[in-house]
C-alpha cells in the first residue's frame, strides 16, 4: 500500500468536505506497470482536486467520472482502465478505480480510514538540519519525536505530524523509543552525540529493535566515536550498526536543506 502520500494535502481535504460534497477516487487493484499503486487516493471537488491518483490522461478521465457523480447524473462506481494507447499513456498496465460520494458527515471515518502509516522517527538535534529535515520528513511516511535537551529550542511552526520532546538528559529518552525507531542524532554537542549513540547500541544489544541509527559528521568525527565506542566495549559488529556519515552518496553539498533531501532519501531507502 502506498496510501501514505495522502500526508500532504489529507488534512486540507477534510476541512475542505467539511463544507463541500467531494467524491473520493481510490485505486482499489493494479495489474503490470502503473503509476500509483493500491490504496493512493485523491478527493474530487467540483472545482478543483487534492491528491493525485498518477496525473496524464488517466487522471483526466478520473476526474470527469467524478464530476459527473458531482452532478447527480447516473454513473458507475468502479472503472477499469487499461492504460494503453486509447489513454496516451504506455504504461502497458492496468488498475481499477472506485468512487465514493462523500459529504461532511463521511470526515470522522475517512480521517480513520484513510490515516497513512508511519514509521516510528526519533530526531535528536534542533538545531538548522533538524530544522530542515522536520519540515522535509512532515509529508513523508514518518511520525517524528523530534527532541532536544535545550528549553524553547523548538519553533512555533512546527509540522502537525512531528511531536517535540525536551529531555534532560537527552539520551536518556531512548530507553522508551517507539519499537521499530529509526534514529537520527545531531546535538549541539558531540558528548551529546556520543551518549546518544551509546545509548542507542546499548538498546540494540538488548532488544534489537532499532533498524537504522545515522549520526551526522565527517570521517573524522565518526573515527574518534568508533574508538571511544571500542573502548566502552562494543564490538566492531555493534558498531557498524552506526551510519555516519548520513545521507544518500553522491549530494555533497553542505546547507541544511541539501542534508535534509539526502537523509529523507536515504530513510526512504531504509523502509
Amino acid at each position: 500500500m502506498d496510501d501514505w502520500n495522502i500526508v500532504n494535502w489529507m488534512n486540507q481535504a477534510w476541512m475542505r468536505l467539511a463544507r463541500e460534497p467531494a467524491v473520493l477516487v481510490t485505486v482499489v487493484a493494479t495489474k503490470g506497470s502503473v503509476p500509483r499503486g493500491p490504496g493512493t487516493r485523491m478527493v474530487v471537488f467540483a472545482q478543483g482536486e487534492l491528491g493525485t491518483i498518477g496525473g496524464g490522461h488517466l487522471e483526466f478521465q478520473a476526474l470527469a467520472h467524478a464530476r459527473l457523480i458531482l452532478s447527480g447524473q447516473p454513473a458507475q462506481n468502479r472503472l477499469s482502465q487499461v492504460l494503453g494507447p486509447s489513454l496516451g499513456q504506455c504504461c502497458g498496465g492496468a488498475l481499477d478505480l472506485s468512487f465514493e460520494r462523500v459529504h461532511a458527515a463521511d470526515v470522522p471515518r475517512l480521517r480513520e480510514q484513510c490515516s497513512p502509516q508511519r514509521s516510528p522517527l526519533a530526531l535528536f538535534g534542533g538545531g538548522h538540519v533538524g530544522k530542515a529535515l522536520v519540515q522535509t520528513l512532515a509529508p513523508l511516511p514518518f511520525a517524528v519525536r523530534w527532541i532536544d535537551s535545550r528549553d524553547e529550542i523548538f519553533p512555533t511552526d512546527v509540522p502537525d505530524e512531528v511531536d517535540c520532546e525536551h529531555s534532560n538528559p537527552v539520551q536518556a529518552a531512548v530507553a522508551d523509543l517507539a519499537p521499530g525507531s529509526r534514529v537520527l542524532i545531531m546535538s549541539f554537542s558531540h558528548a551529546e552525540d556520543l551518549d546518544i549513540v551509546i545509548a542507542c547500541l546499548k538498546r540494540q544489544r538488548e532488544l534489537g529493535d532499532l533498524p537504522f541509527v545515522g549520526l551526522i559528521g565527517s570521517a573524522t568525527k565518526w573515527a574518534t566515536f568508533r574508538h571511544r565506542l571500542e573502548e566502552r566495549g562494543f564490538s566492531a559488529q555493534e558498531i557498524a550498526h552506526i551510519t555516519c556519515p548520513i545521507g544518500v552518496p553522491g549530494i555533497t553539498g553542505k546547507e541544511p536543506e541539501v542534508i535534509a533531501v539526502a537523509v529523507a532519501a536515504q530513510l526512504l531507502q531504509s523502509l
